[in-house]
């Protein structure tokens, strides 16, 4: 049997404790790379993803910023797109990243505009 490494072991068991505490809500999926970082709204149940923004987009890209302002503003666009839409209670799955950094600023700021998680 393969062994998993220490990042692959704490994504599997946010996951899965996250999964069975949020049933009725939408999950808030985030994946980080060094340049950019990308985040979805998804629906598990019929596995589509609702809304999603990314730093690749034009207008977040056109604005020569700081990887940490970035998340901010990545956190605040999609609080706005998920309002338009009448979603207001998701769960943050952070996924095998630790939550501080880049992953706190953007969890903050999807706080600060109005979705509860």
């Amino acid at each position: 049997m393969k062994k998993l490494n220490n990042k692959k072991k704490r994504g599997l068991r946010n996951r899965k404790k996250l999964k069975s505490v949020s049933t009725s809500r939408y999950r808030i999926s985030v994946f980080k790379s060094l340049k950019n970082i990308s985040v979805q709204i998804i629906d598990d149940k019929e596995k589509k993803t609702l809304i999603s923004v990314s730093s690749i987009e034009k207008e977040i890209k056109a604005d020569k910023k700081k990887k940490s302002d970035v998340s901010t503003l990545i956190g605040e666009i999609l609080a706005k797109r998920a309002i338009e839409k009448k979603i207001t209670k998701v769960y943050f799955d952070r996924g095998s990243y630790k939550y501080h950094g880049r992953i706190k600023m953007l969890a903050e700021s999807i706080r600060k505009h109005g979705l509860e998680f």
